[in-house]
Formats: C-alpha cells, sequence, structure tokens
C-alpha cells in the first residue's frame, strides 16, 4: 500500500455523560471525506483508543467502515500493552475489511528493540495487512531503533513508518537508510522537514478541525514541490500547531477545533477534562488567525 496525502486520526465524540456519539462520529468523518482528506485511522492517540473498551473500539471499527465504505482507505490501530489485546483488534480490523494497520510501541511495558519487532510481527502473521509503525517515544519510552526495524524487514508489509519522535537525527536516519519504509510525518511542527526529505503522507490530529491548511501544505511541498509557497504556509499554521502541544491538552484541543466547525465532538473522557474558558479563548483566537493568513496566502497565488 502507498501512503499518500494527508491521513486523519479521527477523533471519538462523546456525549457528557461520555457515552459514544456515533452521529457525531459520523458527522466528524463526513466532513474529512468532504474536505479531500486521504485516509482515515480509527484507534489512534486522538481517538482516545486508550480510554476505551475492547468491545468499543471493535465497534467503532466497524461503524466507520460502514460509513466510509470504499471512498477513502481505513487504517486501524491495534495499540495495546499486551500483544495478544493487539492481535485481537487486528484479527477485527482484517475482518472488519480495513485496508491497513497502524502498529505502535507497546507502552508502560518498555520493551527492547528485538521485542517490539517480535510483536509487531506477530500482529502481522495474525493479519496480514499492510501496517504503518508508529514510533513515538513521548508516550512510549522507547524508540522503534535499528534492531527493530531490520527485523521487521523480515515482512514487506511494513511499508511505512509514522514518525513521530521530534528528532531530526531520526528523520536523517530513516529517510537514508530504510527507503523501502516510507516516511509518514508525525510531528506536526516538522511537517516541513519531512516532506523535504522525501515523505509523502503526514498523520495529523489537526486536520480533524482544520483539513484544508494541512492539506494546502501537502500539496504545496509533496505535489508541486514549492517549499517557498510551504515554509509561507508552516508559518502560519505554526503558532496553532504550538498551542495544540502546550500544556497536555491536545485531544481537548482537537475536539473544541471541531466543535468551532460546528461538530460537536463533546468532552475527552476521563482523566482527561476539557478546556476552561480561557484555553478556548486562546485556542479560537490563533485559529482566526491562521485561516485570516492563509487565506492571503492563497489570494496570492491565485493570482
Amino acid at each position: 500500500m502507498q501512503f499518500e496525502g494527508i491521513y486523519t486520526p479521527v477523533v471519538t465524540p462523546y456525549f457528557e455523560d461520555h457515552s459514544i456519539n456515533e452521529a457525531g462520529f459520523e458527522a466528524a468523518i463526513e466532513h474529512l471525506i468532504a474536505a479531500g482528506v486521504h485516509g482515515i485511522i480509527v484507534a489512534g492517540t486522538t481517538g482516545e483508543y486508550y480510554a476505551q473498551t475492547t468491545e468499543e473500539r471493535i465497534h467503532l471499527m466497524r461503524l466507520a467502515k460502514k460509513i466510509i465504505g470504499s471512498r477513502l482507505p481505513l487504517i486501524i490501530g491495534t495499540g495495546a500493552i499486551r500483544t495478544e489485546d493487539s492481535i485481537i483488534f487486528a484479527e477485527a480490523a482484517k475482518e472488519t475489511g480495513a485496508d491497513a494497520l497502524l502498529i505502535a510501541t507497546p507502552p508502560y511495558a518498555y520493551p527492547t528493540g528485538r521485542e517490539i519487532a517480535l510483536h509487531a510481527l506477530a500482529i502481522d502473521r495474525s493479519a496480514n495487512l499492510p501496517a504503518m509503525l508508529y514510533n513515538y517515544p513521548g508516550r512510549m519510552s522507547v524508540n522503534m531503533d535499528e534492531e527493530t526495524l531490520d527485523r521487521l524487514g523480515r515482512s514487506p508489509n511494513f511499508c511505512a513508518i509514522k514518525e513521530s519522535s521530534g528528532d531530526p537525527n531520526r528523520l536523517h536516519m530513516l529517510a537514508r537508510d530504510y527507503p523501502h519504509i516510507a516516511l509518514s510525518c508525525g510531528m506536526d511542527d516538522q511537517a516541513l522537514e519531512f516532506f523535504a526529505w522525501g515523505a509523502r503522507s503526514w498523520v495529523c490530529a489537526g486536520s480533524n478541525f482544520a483539513p484544508e491548511a494541512h492539506i494546502a501544505l501537502y500539496r504545496a511541498c509533496a505535489v508541486e514541490g514549492d517549499f517557498t509557497k510551504g515554509r509561507k504556509i508552516m508559518s502560519a499554521m505554526l503558532p496553532m500547531l504550538s498551542v495544540l502541544e502546550q500544556g497536555g491538552k491536545f485531544v481537548q484541543c482537537i475536539k473544541y477545533g471541531l466543535t468551532l466547525r460546528g461538530i460537536d465532538a463533546g468532552p475527552p473522557r476521563r482523566p482527561l477534562q476539557p478546556l476552561n474558558k480561557d484555553d478556548k479563548r486562546e485556542f479560537a483566537e490563533v485559529w482566526r488567525t491562521m485561516n485570516v493568513a492563509l487565506s492571503a496566502i492563497e489570494r496570492e497565488y491565485s493570482t
């Protein structure tokens, strides 16, 4: 599978009692399809998979497939501490008709490179689907190191990696030494650098509420090769991206951004708490400022 374009890890809307808002989930997915994203990811970090039961996760992947049909690729996250649980999600994804899997390092367990590889290979054997690896040491405590990547070369299904370490040296190493594993940007404020090093896709939570901006940057850099335009778009986006990453309120900001688009994504599940009034005001202001700047760039390049 070729990962190309913007892949959105869709949020899970909840009602105030924290039950799943299925109509909101459908509205969020339809909004993304209409905006022109290139794929949908269910059970990513932004979807709060870690706060859901096994039954809820399987229900959401099936519901997503029913909504999407064959209009876009559907990628299912298999994140879990136990390999056995990840296998359950991978097999359910295959039965559902998913196009690919997102395979992350098991959190908290602090596995070695060899153990990460054996975990991923076990998932691969269970489902035999294309897979995007997910390297996020900020949450998982360890990197998918060279030993992991070398061992995973045993299977052609590992065709991409969402790199979320934030380490430019990792980006360089992956581009140079593992060209058979396609780079996918997983560190939003480094998207320009990823595209410069050959990435063809971007897994970006902010595209839940600002798909137009993310698609514009992808097109400028990856399609048109116009990095002067790309730098202008990235400059306009950076204040918003900075707010998303500050203060541990990432999911809350993404959900509030969707609310500003008219889609009620509801609160996060506990232990997370909703944004307060000051947080909402700050986020709304940077979002408005970004949109004004992006409109000016669009006018500049349309004349």
